[in-house]
């Protein structure tokens, strides 16, 4: 394979932006540069700029997806996304990169939109994975606090439709709480998602099909000190406790890799993604989402899951690239 000139796409206009930068850092570091011919770029509204070791700005052409430096003008070949949220995550960025033809390391546009929105995701996977009771509310739309609590019981979970990294999720307890979550849920996206509350372990579960092979990664417990896994938990160091592989019978561990295989396949997933499940007392597992771009920082999942399995992050990546990029 050529040296690839490879754009590497971060940050985002989402709460995941930061997190969207230390993932992209760990990527860039662990790359092989004498392999790829790697620029970072960050995106941050209209403007998709990389920024020089002296300062200096230069931005993208979206025009033939290029940049000039110092007069040299590079065309991309390939981008590899680690943004979060939008427009990494939800196929804005995705649909740009079709239209170019240019190849990327994530899931397609069409991909992107299913897993990113809770309830289509929900929708799509019906029948095939055991899911939660829920309700869908729309901005503006009459809210009936009996008629929600009385369907799905207590507690709730409240979810922005559209969102990552728990930024504006809510355990309600209590139905007079109900109203101040679905407002909170609102400040991340325009639809809400309640949930009933199924109890028990949190398991994140990475896969990925490269060359036509299933790769099933070690599954993860996710044991949060607070009440559920939020950004908290996830991001602050002795917040959360993840226990690689986890310890659970392999009735349940064979359920959760079918489980997570079905939702990879049905959702026509591309590249290295994670489904988180609860999985009741009984053994039971309920997929919670899809994460097409899952966090790749020095605290996320995939990459201790990769570790575990014996492949590097820059392994991974590779693996990822020669596949997508054919």
């Amino acid at each position: 394979m050529k040296r690839l000139k490879i754009a590497l796409m971060a940050g985002g206009d989402s709460s995941e932006r930061e997190i969207a930068l230390q993932s992209a850092a760990q990527i860039h570091a662990a790359l092989d540069h004498e392999k790829y011919d790697i620029t970072l770029i960050d995106l941050k509204g209209r403007s998709w700029s990389h920024t020089a070791a002296d300062g200096t700005r230069y931005e993208v052409d979206k025009n033939d997806f290029s940049i000039t430096i110092a007069g040299e003008k590079k065309i991309f070949d390939y981008a590899l996304i680690l943004i979060h949220g939008t427009p990494g995550e939800n196929g804005m960025l995705q649909g740009y990169l079709e239209m170019m033809q240019i190849p990327c390391s994530s899931c397609s546009m069409t991909s992107s939109v299913i897993t990113f929105d809770k309830v289509t995701t929900k929708r799509t996977l019906q029948g095939r994975v055991n899911l939660a009771r829920d309700r869908f509310l729309l901005r503006g739309e009459k809210v009936d606090v009996e008629a929600i609590v009385g369907e799905l019981g207590l507690p709730l979970f409240v979810k922005p439709n559209a969102s990552g990294s728990s930024f504006g999720v809510t355990k309600v307890k209590a139905a007079e709480e109900l109203p101040a979550a679905i407002e909170a849920a609102l400040k991340e996206s325009d639809e809400v998602l309640i949930e009933e509350c199924i109890t028990g372990r949190e398991m994140g579960c990475g896969v990925m099909i490269v060359g036509g092979k299933e790769w099933i990664f070690p599954i993860t417990e996710i044991v949060a000190k607070n009440d559920f896994f939020d950004y908290e938990a996830k991001y602050t160091e002795g917040f959360s406790e993840e226990i690689t592989p986890a310890d659970i019978t392999p009735e349940v561990k064979a359920d959760l890799n079918r489980m997570t295989l079905e939702a990879y396949k049905t959702c026509r997933c591309r590249g290295v993604v994670r489904v988180d499940f609860i999985v009741t007392e009984e053994g039971k597992p309920y997929l919670i989402e899809i994460n097409s771009i899952p966090g790749m920082s020095g605290g996320s999942i995939v990459p201790k899951q990769a570790r575990e399995m014996g492949l590097s992050l820059g392994e991974l990546y590779d693996l990822i690239i020669q596949d997508t990029y054919k």
